[in-house]
């Protein structure tokens, strides 16, 4: 790989390879716990928790665990937002051997069974506020055990007293019949053992099971190793060499049930000794009230996040200029919200890349070197990539054109869980197949063209919703817009945006179209706008197409024949 192009573009202290210790991924942990004890690890509304006292906590968990008869290689389902006890759980489960499975706190019940039934967990580790879900569930899996956690349990004192009544106002009151298999987290933590644990766990065991969104078919079990995970928590690392051992404040509004915000910011903030100021649920004025008080130097998020902090009423109002390092995941970052997020704080702020299969980054802008908008960026150190025709996968395309974009490297994934043969279609000849439309170009920076299942045939070409997006968001009263391909009779598929509009601001559909008209080739204007509120995103702020496509097909079924748009 030494002769690669992007190697020459990496910036100043960014070296092509890095060595990756023999350890398991607790470790990290375990080395912030001994080096800085009194350093705060996680600070949840002005509650601070210790990395001595998160270390000692794991233990006491891992040994109470044990105690319930979970074993090394044992599934045990985590459901949380971003709380106190979603960090304590997640290293008390790998410190045992067994396998973490991070579940969705948006899951209804259908989606809750068919993981666990998946897993195979025996065990779920959540906050009350979910009982009923998995109440209603359980006989259905093979769960024996359920051990619930509070919000109130890492309060400060004034908000402990003060949220049960939050709750009852907004009807969150939970009801727990406490029958014998359903355990209480705190009393778990006050009666397990603190001696430190001791298990062998190997760097290739599966540390984690992260399952897919399932936008193809029902959701894989991504079996990730601890070696999976320390590789890409280091190439993280590395790609920040700023960042500095035992300061820095991540601003984990990013959730840590979701791969990147896993990796990027939990495991990342852990192994560097690292603030984590937890936010349970992302809200702007909260977001940027503790970016303010803790003065906050990591910010990972999807462009949603950056979306909602540019446009919030009064924002230059509020000092965020702490924040120097942003790294955007989950999908395009678009140029106009990067420079006015830019401008706000005064930090930088790069487009990354990567999937649930390689623990998930494997491409990233430079932070400080030559950064190319528009772009993916670079290959991270350890990660090799090409772009390779469509047809059989195998042949790698020259400079500039466009075909699927494939990986390797030793964050890629050991493979589905229970899903062989989809495994062997993912992972051909030691290269993982992302599904992505990409080009390269000759100083090795890689553009994300489109999902090869999102790429529209408009009279006969090939549209990719990216380059139309990048457009809409040039427009002044455009602040989000996603386009979606259309089946029609004449054409194969037709354009339609979507868009929400800046604030106070108005605009026509001919106003967009002819907007467009005067950026992009006829074939590739939307022909029709839809002006919305919102659009329907998950909960990491992805756009979700197919929502908007099922939709409009349910329209064209009410429509008689000759007079729909579709």
């Amino acid at each position: 790989m030494t002769d690669k192009p992007w190697f020459k573009n990496y910036e100043t202290g960014v070296p092509p390879k890095i060595n990756i210790p023999e350890v398991s991924l607790f470790q990290f942990l375990s080395d912030a716990a001994a080096k800085y004890p009194d350093q705060a690890a996680i600070i949840f509304f002005g509650k601070v928790i210790t990395y001595r006292e998160l270390e000692e906590m794991t233990d006491r968990l891992g040994n109470a665990l044990q105690s319930m008869g979970v074993r090394p290689g044992d599934r045990v389902s985590l459901m949380f937002p971003n709380v106190p006890h979603c960090v304590i759980a997640y290293y008390a489960v790998l410190k045992i051997g067994a396998i973490a499975v991070n579940t969705n706190p948006l899951y209804v019940e259908r989606e809750l069974e068919y993981q666990l039934v998946d897993s195979g967990s025996e065990v779920m580790i959540a906050l009350d506020l979910f009982y009923p879900r998995i109440n209603a569930v359980y006989s259905k899996t093979r769960l024996k055990a359920v051990i619930l956690c509070k919000v109130t349990d890492f309060l400060p004192p004034l908000l402990k007293l003060l949220y049960p009544i939050k709750a009852w106002k907004e009807g969150q009151r939970v009801t727990v019949d406490w029958k014998p298999h359903i355990h209480d987290f705190m009393a778990l933590l006050k009666s397990g053992s603190s001696r430190a644990i001791k298990t062998d766990v190997k760097p290739d065991d599966i540390a984690l099971l992260q399952y897919t969104g399932g936008t193809t078919g029902m959701a894989k079990g991504v079996m990730l190793t601890h070696r999976n995970l320390i590789t890409n928590t280091l190439q993280c690392r590395t790609w920040m060499p700023e960042l500095q051992e035992g300061k820095e404040t991540f601003l984990a509004a990013i959730p840590f049930f979701h791969v990147f915000g896993m990796t990027a910011c939990m495991n990342l903030a852990v192994y560097l000794a690292g603030k984590m100021v937890m936010i349970p649920r992302f809200k702007t004025k909260d977001v940027l009230k503790n970016i303010q008080k803790y003065r906050a130097t990591v910010f990972l998020g999807v462009q949603a996040m950056y979306v909602a902090v540019n446009h919030f009423p009064g924002v230059e109002k509020w000092d965020i200029s702490s924040v120097k390092v942003c790294i955007s995941g989950g999908g395009p970052l678009h140029v106009e919200v990067q420079e006015r997020f830019e401008s706000l704080t005064g930090g930088k702020v790069v487009e990354g890349y990567g999937l649930t299969e390689s623990s998930p980054v494997t491409h990233c802008n430079p932070i400080n070197g030559l950064r190319k908008k528009g772009t993916i960026g670079l290959p991270l150190p350890l990660t090799d990539a090409r772009v390779v025709d469509l047809e059989t996968g195998d042949k790698e395309l020259a400079l500039g054109e466009i075909g699927e974009l494939v990986v390797s490297g030793p964050q890629v994934m050991k493979g589905y869980w229970n899903h062989p043969e989809e495994t062997a279609q993912t992972i051909r000849n030691g290269w993982l197949h992302t599904g992505d439309m990409a080009r390269m170009d000759d100083q090795g920076f890689f553009y994300i063209v489109d999902r090869k299942k999102d790429m529209i045939k408009s009279v006969g070409e090939n549209v990719y919703p990216r380059e139309v997006e990048e457009v809409l968001f040039l427009h002044p009263k455009i602040k989000d817009a996603v386009v979606v391909g259309l089946p029609d009779q004449f054409s194969v598929e037709v354009i339609k945006a979507y868009l929400v509009l800046n604030e106070g601001e108005t605009a026509t559909e001919e106003e967009i179209i002819t907007f467009c008209r005067q950026h992009l080739a006829k074939f590739k204007v939307p022909r029709f706008v839809e002006f919305r509120n919102d659009l329907p995103k998950t909960i990491v702020g992805k756009v979700l197409r197919r929502i908007l496509l099922e939709e409009e097909l349910q329209k064209a079924k009410k429509t008689e024949p000759g007079k729909g748009k579709v």
